[in-house]
């Protein structure tokens, strides 16, 4: 089985990216992973003519559309490791999904309205990482929002189920090493028997 993780970081050294390490190092062969470095790959973000004119049926999809519809086809599992901006996902996470994740491909509408999930097959592994405490995120009802955003209002409309959805908060952590834990257990759990 084969895993994508998508990282949405711009600094390498940062604590996302060790947290996407610490997944990857988990996967063991048979299984195979492949990093989609979003900002190192250069990939646009921007909902652009091209992309309003698949999304109207009047184009195919551009390349780099294609080219990221093709990892995800390949994989089993879709691993976001991303700091939560602004409560949701920084905007090149946002816009990955706002042009990849297209009519046709994710999902599709019948005549009478009723949407077809087009990625069923498709396992989901969340890991946000915020610099608010836990606290902040229950009185202010942050986290339940973004399951309802991100967990439900993307990946169930596409069929995807989410077999994770974390929050890593560094202000409520004794060390980062507790939070490296969680991570290496997601990887451990990406191709477990159920």
């Amino acid at each position: 089985m084969h895993a994508l993780i998508v990282v949405a970081h711009p600094d390498r050294d940062s604590f996302t990216h060790a947290v996407a390490r610490a997944v990857t190092n988990e996967i063991r062969s048979p299984h195979t992973f492949e990093i989609a470095d979003l900002i190192a790959e250069g990939f646009d973000p921007r909902y652009g003519e091209a992309d309003l004119a698949l999304f109207r049926n009047q184009s195919a999809p551009p390349a780099d559309v294609v080219a990221e519809q093709k990892r995800i086809d390949r994989a089993d599992a879709l691993v976001l490791v991303y700091p939560v901006y602004w409560w949701s996902f920084p905007g090149v996470l946002k816009g990955w999904i706002d042009r990849v994740f297209t009519s046709g491909w994710a999902y599709g509408e019948a005549p009478e309205g009723k949407i077809n999930k087009k990625l069923g097959r498709l396992q989901v592994h969340l890991l946000g990482i915020g610099g608010a405490n836990l606290r902040t995120y229950a009185r202010r009802g942050y986290y339940a929002a973004m399951r309802t955003q991100i967990d439900e209002g993307i990946f169930d409309y596409v069929g995807a189920a989410v077999k994770t959805s974390e929050l890593i908060l560094l202000p409520d952590a004794d060390s980062p090493e507790t939070h490296l834990e969680t991570a290496r257990q997601t990887g451990r759990r990406l191709f477990a028997e159920p």
